[in-house]
């Protein structure tokens, strides 16, 4: 072999040489830094994140332990209703939970306080609904007066903690202030709620929620024809900041074929409202009480809902009382 090609040899060697140096500084880095990460693994929040303000260690004789929020559906509940003793719909599908879970324990452990609020939903394509206030107005009232109820009894009673049971409208409201709390938006911290049941919630996302049940692939409504512009509607979409530290508390139920929380994209704008009302009348959305058309192991929709609920009251707080 003559020098020249020596040479060529050499030459070759050393690149493969340095390459396989190269490629094996790479891999040396890649091992570091994975072993770097898996010894300092990520800081995550809290999933029950410490009180804003500091709590007293008892509060007033009169607090219950837990406060139960209820909020009817469209058309079951009135403005001037009963918040202790709801009449204004006998029908209204919540009854079946509020009544049983009342008599369940006393109301010092658990006072179940049923929303009044109007409850309506004008459809702007039917002349023969302009009697009825808007959605955007009923749900105001609703949500306004659900916070009221809230935050006055935290003021009060700064250890009591809280449920939050809505159907339909009612669920959407009280979807919405769990998403509030859970984002530090609402009238008290997280931690204090104990668990949010919604069945046929109109902003459903099932990826946020804990699913009852059948786990239909529709949409709540709400987010289905986001966007549509009809008048005293607004389509508020998926709730800003989900329900965050709260997810795993937000027990959800919606019956296949309901189009309330199990709806396909509506892109026509005269279509929207037409849909929306149809669904609330839908014999589906109408029969959470039976097990037609949705069931777990026997039980109905408000059956599952209401041993959910005496159960999350049995294994709640017990504070103390002064």
């Amino acid at each position: 072999m003559n020098a020249r090609n020596k040479q060529k040899k050499r030459n070759r060697t050393a690149l493969v040489l340095g390459a396989l140096a190269v490629a094996a500084i790479v891999l040396v880095a890649i091992v570091a830094i994975f072993a770097i990460n898996n010894r300092a693994p990520k800081q995550r929040q809290p999933p029950h994140p410490a009180p804003t303000t500091a709590r007293p260690t008892a509060q007033p004789a009169d607090c219950p332990d837990v406060q139960t929020i209820v909020i009817p559906g469209t058309w079951e509940s009135a403005a001037n209703d009963s918040p202790t003793a709801p009449h204004a719909n006998p029908n209204s599908l919540l009854l079946q939970v509020s009544r049983p879970l009342a008599a369940a324990a006393p109301q010092s452990r658990n006072d179940v306080y049923t929303v009044p609020y109007v409850a309506q939903f004008r459809n702007p394509l039917d002349p023969k609904t302009y009697d009825q206030v808007t959605y955007d107005e009923s749900r105001a009232q609703g949500t306004k007066r659900a916070q009221d109820k809230i935050a006055q009894v935290n003021e009060h009673c700064p250890l009591t903690s809280y449920m939050i049971i809505g159907f339909s409208q009612g669920a959407v409201i009280g979807g919405d202030i769990a998403s509030d709390i859970a984002n530090g938006r609402g009238p008290v911290d997280p931690d204090l709620v104990l668990g949010v049941g919604l069945i046929a919630d109109g902003r459903r996302d099932a990826s946020q929620v804990q699913n009852i049940g059948p786990n239909p692939p529709g949409v709540g409504a709400e987010r289905a024809a986001q966007g549509l512009p009809l008048p005293g509607i607004t389509l508020t979409g998926t709730r800003s900041g989900g329900f965050g530290v709260l997810a795993d508390k937000v027990e959800s139920i919606c019956a296949p074929g309901d189009l309330i929380c199990d709806a396909p994209t509506i892109g026509n704008l005269f279509d929207a409202a037409n849909k929306l009302v149809a669904a609330i009348n839908n014999p589906i959305h109408a029969m959470y009480g039976t097990t037609k058309y949705w069931q777990l192991n026997g039980q109905t929709a408000t059956q599952w809902m209401t041993d959910w609920a005496e159960r999350t009251v049995a294994q709640a707080p017990h504070p103390a009382h002064t």
